[in-house]
């Protein structure tokens, strides 16, 4: 019998729009998929440098016509990235292999907290890939007459869609097109900061004498108290400029060894280069006399007011600048793409979400991930027409959250550990201060934009929150029913099977032309003990040989580098080789087949035709947990792999037994 591949054309489609397989046994594969800290910068750090295309607009539109009080929110912008970039530099150094806030929270302050501050980023990196691509698209349609509006929510699905296909690809595949472009915001960005400040160079006491003067007749308007709360609301609406510092703690299992330098410098070129933009930003906003106009972004109107001298060489100046703003917050979505999957995936090896959110795909991505916040920003930017006056309110709140539990763990970490660390006082210092200043920006921002939406993002995080929850108790109690079959193994080894051989010969030979009895397995549990026994009972004296498969799977959790590989490889032949150990004591032939893969089915698929070669007579079997009430959750949260592996064999002719195990 030969097993039916994957139609030629089927497969042709797919290496074509996704790419060809990775191989796990190259060992140099984590070195070629890992990025160093420029291409991370570009992947991650891109995340926060885009915000200063929609961030200090926001928070200069909220100062309601005292616009030379954005001065102080641009120092104040300024000081924050600092802050909180060097309190994220704290946690890359405690969590080298990944310190995103969902493990950061989870392992400093208890599993609860870290669901919450799981919940609240998935959000988050939902609503990073909607605000960019629709902010991408106000961009690019700033350039273009008013009566082309309606084709922008179009353009930003289709930006959806096309980053998602990338981010299939694989992570370096999707940062590498994206470097030119990357690099041409940055250089026309700071062109036309350098050129702002150079041409009004001569007046700076000007702007000195107007902020004297703003800031006196707001005081006669609206109080101090009034000033002051002007002057922090504006701060909060800009809030959305801060949220892709976290994307590089979450994203250090892609960084290239030494991942701790790696992530610190990559950290270093994210903050430097946005407070520099965001400070250039606001004050040319000032020199110029920038206002809101309809159809046009406030960086639109600053590029061209700055060329307006250029001649023809100005009007390209704006459309290039006005494009490589586009593209930066398409890179940006990739802080959505690249984090939000590593979360779901960490919070699927602990139990909190379906655990085929931490498979691979053969392109060793985060495939379900990839497709879930790809599919959820899809709705989001339709559901919301595409409006960044909306989704900025929407937007923000939940990565304080996140924030705020990272930090508040970090300070309790400090503390706990002051006995044994020199100068935590000063570690715990630079969190401390990180910690006050995200409370006070969480409880802003969310007084702020409450009534204005922002319950919606709260409710949404919040109704994730029951979800999980839910998720989580079913994995529970389907632990506890396992663990009544897993007494099994502890007592297997005393347990003679029904047909066992009075005398072992010395050396057990195998009978290829004797019913073989091919038995899948997961590890020496009681899962596999009771199929075996199954067998054993139901089909008594018609089994000769036995064969034991057991496939490795490497998921999120142990895809790591060549040694976490190398340790899966031997952990599954230890394990399938106490099967043979165990059938061989009772009198019975018995061999095993091992594989480390992505894909339980792709890999059976390989190692069948070899055990039906040896073996004609095989006859395959594998066990399929029974719960006591099919539900939703037993449906959804469980992979049921073996009615899969039927599939494949039915359509080869090839029989395979499944065994109903009742839990």
């Amino acid at each position: 019998m030969e097993f039916q591949p994957r139609p030629n054309w089927i497969r042709r489609l797919k290496t074509l729009l996704i790419g060809g397989s990775r191989n796990l046994q190259d060992r140099t594969i984590f070195h070629k998929l890992s990025l160093i800290a420029f291409f991370a910068w570009v992947g991650l750090g891109a995340d926060g440098l885009s915000s200063s295309c929609y961030g200090p607009e926001e928070a200069f539109k909220a100062l309601a016509g005292h616009h030379y009080l954005a001065i102080f929110v641009a120092l104040g912008t300024a000081l924050t990235i600092f802050v909180i970039s060097g309190s994220y530099s704290q946690i890359v150094e405690l969590f080298p292999s990944g310190g995103g806030g969902y493990l950061v929270a989870s392992k400093l302050l208890g599993p609860g907290f870290g669901m919450v501050a799981g919940c609240a980023l998935l959000i988050d990196y939902v609503l990073t890939i909607a605000i960019s691509i629709a902010s991408g698209a106000d961009a690019l349609f700033s350039y273009f007459p008013i009566g082309y509006q309606n084709l922008k929510l179009p353009f930003a699905l289709l930006g959806v869609a096309l980053l998602t296909l990338l981010n299939l690809r694989g992570v370096k595949e999707s940062v590498l097109p994206l470097v030119p472009i990357f690099l041409t915001f940055v250089v026309t960005h700071l062109i036309g900061i350098i050129y702002a400040l150079t041409d009004h160079l001569l007046n700076f006491k000007e702007v000195y004498s107007e902020t004297v003067v703003d800031v006196q007749s707001t005081y006669t308007e609206l109080g101090l108290l009034g000033m002051i709360l002007l002057v922090l609301r504006a701060y909060s609406m800009g809030a959305g400029t801060y949220t892709g510092i976290e994307a590089i703690s979450n994203g250090m299992p892609i960084l290239r060894e030494p991942k701790v330098a790696t992530a610190k410098r990559t950290m270093a070129y994210m903050a430097a280069s946005l407070a520099i933009t965001v400070l250039g930003l606001m004050f040319a906003y000032l020199l110029y006399g920038i206002s809101p106009q309809e159809g046009k972004t406030l960086n639109a109107s600053l590029f061209g007011a700055i060329t307006s001298q250029w001649a023809v060489w100005g009007s390209l100046f704006v459309l290039v600048a006005l494009i490589s703003e586009t593209f930066i917050l398409f890179i940006a979505a990739q802080g959505g793409f690249l984090a939000g999957p590593r979360v779901l995936a960490n919070m699927a090896l602990d139990r909190w979400m379906p655990g085929r959110f931490a498979t691979l795909s053969d392109r060793l991505v985060t495939k379900n991930g990839i497709l879930l916040m790809g599919l959820a920003a899809l709705i989001t930017v339709l559901a919301t027409g595409g409006s960044v006056a909306f989704l900025i309110v929407l937007y923000s709140i939940n990565v304080f959250i996140t924030f705020v539990l990272s930090q508040a763990g970090m300070v309790r970490h400090w503390w706990q550990v002051r006995r044994k660390i020199r100068h935590w006082r000063h570690r715990m210092a630079i969190n401390f201060v990180g910690l006050v200043l995200c409370i006070f920006i969480l409880a802003s921002v969310t007084v702020v934009k409450f009534y204005e939406g922002g319950w919606i993002t709260l409710v949404i995080t919040g109704i994730a929150v029951l979800i999980v929850v839910a998720i989580r108790q079913h994995y529970n109690r389907t632990y506890q029913l396992l663990t009544k079959l897993d007494d099994l193994a502890r007592v297997a080894e005393l347990e003679p099977l029904p047909e066992a051989s009075a005398a072992v010969p010395a050396k057990l030979e195998p009978d290829p032309h004797s019913k073989t009895a091919v038995l899948f397995v997961n590890g020496f549990n009681g899962l596999g003990l009771h199929t075996l026994f199954s067998i054993a009972r139901m089909f008594s004296g018609t089994f000769k040989n036995f064969v034991f498969v057991q496939v490795g799977i490497i998921d999120a959790g142990n895809f790591k580098g060549a040694e976490e590989v190398e340790r899966q490889e031997q952990h599954v032949r230890s394990e399938v080789n106490r099967y043979v150990d165990y059938m061989q004591k009772r009198g019975f032939y018995a061999e095993s087949y091992w594989s480390v893969g992505i894909d339980v089915v792709d890999e059976v698929m390989g190692i069948a035709p070899k055990i039906l070669e040896k073996f004609p007579q095989a006859v395959f079997f594998g066990g399929q947990l029974v719960f006591p009430e099919e539900s939703i959750f037993t449906r959804l949260l469980h992979n049921n792999i073996v009615f899969a592996l039927q599939r494949k064999f039915y359509q080869s002719g090839i029989p395979l037994v499944i065994l109903p195990i009742r839990v």
